[in-house]
C-alpha cells in the first residue's frame, strides 16, 4: 500500500473516532437534562444549603444523589457523595457550571450518608433513609 493510501485510511479512522466522540457527548448531555439529573426513581429528600441543593432519589434499593448550584453558570467546585452504611462512599467532585453527579449506590435497606457542596457552602446529613 502506498503512503497516500495509508494517510487516507488514518484520516478516515480519525474522522470516525471524532464523530463517535461527538455523538457520545451529545447523547450524555441530553440524558442528564431529564428529571432527576440522571437519577432513577422518585425524589425522597431535598437537602438545601446556602449555595445549592442536594437531591436524593431512591429506587429498587439504589440511592442516587445530585448536587445542583443555586446560581448556575459560573464554573465552581462542586461535589456530591453517597455512602451506604458499611460501604465506601461514591463521590463526584470537580469544577462544574450546573451540577455534580449523579452518584449511585446500592443500599438495599441500609442507611445512607449524603453530602453535597457548591463553592463554600455544603450539607452533610447523618445516616438517613433507614
Amino acid at each position: 500500500m502506498d503512503s497516500g493510501g495509508i494517510r487516507r485510511r488514518l484520516a478516515l479512522g480519525a474522522a470516525v473516532l471524532a464523530a463517535s466522540g461527538m455523538l457520545a457527548l451529545v447523547t450524555s448531555g441530553t440524558a442528564q437534562a431529564g428529571t432527576g439529573g440522571g437519577c432513577a426513581g422518585p425524589e425522597v429528600r431535598a437537602l438545601p444549603f446556602s449555595t445549592g441543593v442536594t437531591h436524593v432519589y431512591k429506587s429498587d434499593g439504589y440511592v442516587c444523589a445530585v448536587t445542583v448550584a443555586r446560581n448556575p453558570g459560573s464554573a465552581q467546585t462542586m461535589s456530591v457523595s453517597v455512602q451506604a452504611r458499611g460501604s465506601r462512599p461514591v463521590v463526584d467532585t470537580g469544577i462544574y457550571r450546573h451540577h455534580a453527579g449523579p452518584v449511585t449506590v446500592h443500599a438495599g435497606h441500609r442507611c445512607v450518608w449524603v453530602k453535597g457542596a457548591v463553592g463554600g457552602g455544603s450539607v452533610s446529613k447523618g445516616w438517613i433513609l433507614c
